[in-house]
């Protein structure tokens, strides 16, 4: 029998940012595989310098135990999430060749713990996410060795950035002249939020929440998303999450054939608060599965 997670198609995961007010605290890393194993979330994102207890350097030991767990709760690396640290130096940002190392070092680290697809945050320079100047280069330089370890670099388009406006286009034009499968795009839910009052209102998040993306612009860009993180707020007790348009997104997400995994990521309060974040992810994958019309 294959699993549903092993059909193509929009398949549901957890990135364990959404522990982070308990992890290391009162759940360790076996806690949140056997939750995320509970809401039959099969897809995992980890943080490098979060949950790598010896990064960036890899312990033998910790790697065998990952896979050793990864096979007990039955789960998949999905997305590897790590920052190209333009900023590491004070008073100058790091140089190309300096970005491209640290950046080749996570591509080997990400293919040693068995995920295809990396969450690639680059250095910013405004509020609106616009990245370093020399990101190009930076990425042209690493599509090598990605292509090498087989692994697809994808910065996220979030929360201020709308999928139709020119920080996008670049990035489209950059693979089309490339020619490359990677690099891509993980698209955060948020970028879709078109409720915005004070209770679901992320930090920093200005009143209106800044330019809204309709489901319908993740079209253009589908073939180039690898990931997307399914960001919410709060899931309501009848499973309903009021201010992100999950129907419309999953169904064109299906309608389209996405073959990739959607990860949650809860940003909401109280995430210090045992058991609060495993209920609301709890609620949010039966919200998904219906969605997704996902058999019994």
């Amino acid at each position: 029998m294959q699993h549903t997670y092993e059909k193509p198609g929009p398949k549901r995961g957890i990135a364990l940012y959404s522990y982070s007010g308990e992890y290391g605290v009162s759940m360790n890393l076996e806690d949140c595989l056997k939750d995320m194993y509970d809401c039959g979330a099969h897809g995992i994102e980890i943080l490098a310098n979060s949950h790598i207890p010896s990064y960036p350097n890899l312990d033998e030991e910790w790697v065998t135990k990952w896979f050793t767990l990864l096979k007990k709760y039955d789960i998949v690396p999905a997305e590897y999430g790590h920052w190209i640290d333009s900023r590491l130096y004070k008073g100058r940002e790091l140089s190309t060749l300096e970005s491209v190392k640290m950046l080749e070092r996570d591509i080997i680290i990400a293919h040693k713990l068995g995920f295809p697809v990396m969450r690639t945050k680059m250095g910013v320079i405004d509020d609106v996410n616009t990245p370093v100047s020399n990101w190009h280069e930076i990425i042209h330089e690493a599509l090598p060795i990605a292509k090498e370890y087989q692994v697809k670099m994808c910065p996220e388009l979030h929360m201020p950035t709308a999928l139709k406006s020119k920080y996008v286009d670049d990035y489209m034009e950059f693979i089309m002249k490339e020619n490359t499968q990677n690099f891509g795009f993980n698209v955060d839910f948020g970028t879709f939020q078109n409720v915005f009052e004070s209770d679901f209102r992320l930090p920093g998040m200005p009143a209106d929440g800044g330019p809204c993306s309709r489901p319908e612009d993740i079209i253009p860009i589908l073939p180039y998303v690898y990931c997307c993180h399914a960001k919410f707020n709060y899931i309501t007790e009848d499973f309903t999450e009021p201010t992100i348009p999950y129907e419309q997104l999953i169904t064109i997400l299906k309608e389209h054939n996405w073959d990739g995994y959607m990860l949650s990521e809860y940003e909401g309060p109280h995430k210090d608060e045992p058991g609060f974040v495993s209920e609301q992810l709890r609620r949010q994958h039966i919200m998904m599965k219906r969605i997704l019309k996902e058999e019994e």
